[in-house]
């Protein structure tokens, strides 16, 4: 994807499937695109970072809710909320479920409250029909 595609906002971090920065969405699900061969997503659809089109509702939500800091890990937790949301937009109402899934994927800088701020901010912001949803 970054080399041949020239999407490089995924971000390649331990090619073993633990920190969760390379994940994309393969047909509304959240992946770890290093472990994913080509071939498997023959037929779907696979949405990188940059198809949230740079003024989705998390992205605006990871800033204002200082959900990031060095931006490594984000684009991973973008498409894993984004994935996550559009499959189940209550789930930022489930504080449990919510930081079961955000424990999925490593951040070594947050801390990861603003992150899951920012997602509750998104959903809420989705769901006051403020934005497209994510």
């Amino acid at each position: 994807m970054r080399e041949d595609l020239d999407l490089t906002g995924t971000h390649l971090g331990c090619e073993h499937g633990v920190s969760g920065s390379c994940a994309v969405l393969v047909g509304g699900e959240a992946a770890r695109s290093c472990l994913v061969f080509a071939v498997q997503c023959d037929g779907e659809e696979v949405r990188t970072v940059e198809g949230l089109g740079g003024e989705h509702p998390l992205q605006e939500a990871f800033a204002a809710d200082h959900g990031l800091q060095c931006g490594f890990c984000t684009p991973g937790f973008l498409m894993l909320a984004a994935g996550a949301l559009e499959k189940e937009p209550g789930l930022a109402d489930d504080p449990e479920r919510l930081r079961e899934l955000l424990t999925s994927n490593l951040c070594r800088c947050t801390g990861y409250e603003g992150i899951r701020r920012a997602v509750v901010t998104a959903a809420d912001q989705v769901r006051k029909g403020h934005d497209r949803a994510p």
